[in-house]
C-alpha cells in the first residue's frame, strides 16, 4: 500500500467545550465539525484532529465503535521560521511548556499538554524528512 499521510488523528477528551477553547480559542484551529456531546473535529493544517468523548463513541450506531483513554501523544510540524513564533505564543496564552528538545541538524521541538493532559509537541518542518 503507498499511503501518502496519516489524514485524521483522534483523541479522547472529557470536556468537548474545555477541547474546543483550546484547539480553536488558544491555538487558532478553525473548526470543522461538531456534534454536542459526541465530538469537536478541527482542521490541524492539511491534516485533522478529531477529539471525542469516548463514552459516546464506544457506543456508536453508524460507524465502528471506538474510544480510548491515556495520555496520548500527537506533534504538530511548523515551518522553522514559525517555530520561535509558535513557542513564543504558547507561553503567552499561559501554556507552560514541559521539555524543549534538540534533535540535531538545527531541528528543535517543545511539549506542552491539552487540557486532558494529552502530550502536544511543535516540531520543526523537515525533521523527519532527513536521513537517520
Amino acid at each position: 500500500m503507498d499511503i501518502t499521510k496519516i489524514k485524521e488523528t483522534c483523541l479522547y477528551v472529557q470536556d468537548l467545550a474545555a477541547s474546543k477553547d483550546f484547539y480553536h480559542n488558544k491555538l487558532g484551529f478553525k473548526v470543522i465539525g461538531e456534534v454536542a456531546g459526541r465530538h469537536v473535529f478541527f482542521r490541524a493544517g492539511a491534516s485533522v484532529l478529531l477529539c471525542f468523548n469516548p463514552e459516546a463513541s464506544k457506543v456508536s450506531k453508524s460507524l465502528p465503535p471506538h474510544f480510548g483513554s491515556g495520555q496520548l501523544h500527537l506533534a504538530f510540524e511548523v515551518e522553522k521560521e514559525q517555530y520561535e513564533v509558535w513557542k513564543q505564543q504558547v507561553q503567552d496564552l499561559g501554556i507552560a511548556i514541559e521539555q524543549e528538545y534538540d534533535w540535531g541538524g538545527g531541528f528543535l521541538s517543545f511539549y506542552f499538554r491539552d487540557p486532558d493532559e494529552h502530550l502536544l509537541e511543535v516540531v520543526m518542518e523537515g525533521m523527519w524528512e532527513r536521513g537517520g
